[in-house]
């Protein structure tokens, strides 16, 4: 048996590296190493791909989200919905603009927020809804945008882990009024370090983008805001380049990695594998699944004195099988938000304690997978 990381991104480079050192020895060679037509030129290309007319890109994901929240002038006394099942920067910026989240339960089945509880949670001071597709799972975009115009919210996706997913044919980040991209590298579309984009049909959006994201200099020394310095380096640029041609090959391949867990995964019945919302196309930045068993969790806690999930991610790793938990505790109950006192969330914080992500990439192997489901089934009969 090989050690199986739960991601894997030299592999990736194996294949793509001789056009990788290309574009950055000509980047190199060229002395301009911030902005230019590189930059310009991969704009152009992602707001293609993702069928938008605008694209501003930014030094990350955090960047981008917290950029959007400026440009539509969110900030003390608002409130926006989001999702407590995510990374602390979707919180995190809609706190750093001045604004307070409000957090809704999740569903389930896509562990996106749940667009039931969306319209009990609109108040006056309501002023957007922040959707995360989260793993690369699309929200029900349809649901939340009739919502959304009902109320007359601001929508901002969140699409760190989506890249290339869509809902109803179409892709996640042209549905609300801003999108927001991580290019970190463990990310469908990742650099070789930090980057992030925002994509929108706004074209006075994307200019009050464009001119906070570099100081809030409106033309050169001239500031009309208090802006930040966030720029996508133009190394970072090229590398994305090259790897936009390869990213629907590698979703695929995602894809069919998924396809593979899910049928030799269906017949445990201590796993609940991810399900896919009819409509939706998942790129699956993560595998993630529920283990939820009562008597499987006495045992372990009996025996180990530690939860089923817990027990099972320490005996995959002695067997050379790498996961990881998105995510360990909810953001509600996150330490900087305790004086909040938000109410408690009953779904998110179960899941919590039972969701393990298993190793995911494009160049997972078939036979790699099978030593995975091996050794977990293994862990599972132990018990």
């Amino acid at each position: 048996m090989t050690h199986i990381p739960p991601l894997d991104l030299t592999q990736q480079y194996k294949i793509i590296g001789e056009e990788i050192n290309t574009k950055v020895q000509e980047v190199l060679a060229s002395g301009r190493y911030i902005g230019g037509s590189i930059v310009d030129d991969f704009e152009q290309q992602f707001a293609n791909y993702i069928n938008v007319p605008h694209c501003v890109s930014c030094n990350s994901g955090t960047d981008a989200l917290f950029l959007a929240l400026r440009a539509v002038n969110i900030g003390l006394g608002d409130e926006v919905i989001t999702t407590p099942f995510t990374f602390f920067a979707t919180a995190e910026v809609i706190s750093a603009v001045g604004a307070t989240p409000i957090f809704i339960d999740i569903d389930p089945q896509t562990f996106n927020l749940d667009i039931q509880q969306l319209e009990a949670a609109i108040t006056e001071k309501t002023k957007a809804i922040l959707p995360v597709h989260l793993f690369g799972q699309p929200v029900d975009m349809t649901r939340l945008m009739a919502i959304a115009r009902q109320y007359n919210l601001i929508v901002i996706e969140d699409c760190a882990q989506a890249t290339g997913a869509e809902w109803q044919n179409q892709k996640v980040g042209t549905f609300g009024d801003i999108g927001c991209f991580s290019f970190f590298p463990t990310k469908n579309l990742g650099a070789f370090g930090d980057g992030g984009a925002l994509t929108t049909n706004n074209p006075a959006i994307a200019t009050q983008v464009r001119i906070l994201k570099n100081h809030g200099q409106s033309a050169k020394y001239f500031y009309e805001h208090i802006g930040i310095n966030s720029r996508l380096d133009t190394i970072q640029a090229a590398i994305l380049q090259v790897k936009l041609r390869y990213l629907d090959i590698w979703n695929q391949q995602r894809r069919d990695s998924a396809d593979i867990y899910h049928k030799f995964l269906s017949g445990i019945t201590a796993v609940v594998p991810p399900q896919e919302l009819p409509g939706g196309k998942c790129v699956w930045n993560q595998y993630t699944i529920m283990l939820k068993s009562q008597d499987l969790e006495a045992t372990a806690k009996s025996h180990f004195s530690s939860s089923l999930r817990d027990w099972v991610r320490i005996q995959l790793q002695n067997k050379g099988i790498g996961s990881a938990i998105y995510y360990p505790t909810p953001l509600h109950l996150q330490p900087v938000y305790k004086s909040l006192a938000y109410r408690q969330l009953p779904i998110v914080e179960q899941i919590c304690h039972q969701v393990l992500s298993l190793p995911m990439f494009p160049e997972l192997s078939q036979s790699q997978q099978e030593q995975v489901i091996f050794a977990l089934k293994d862990c599972l009969q132990q018990l």
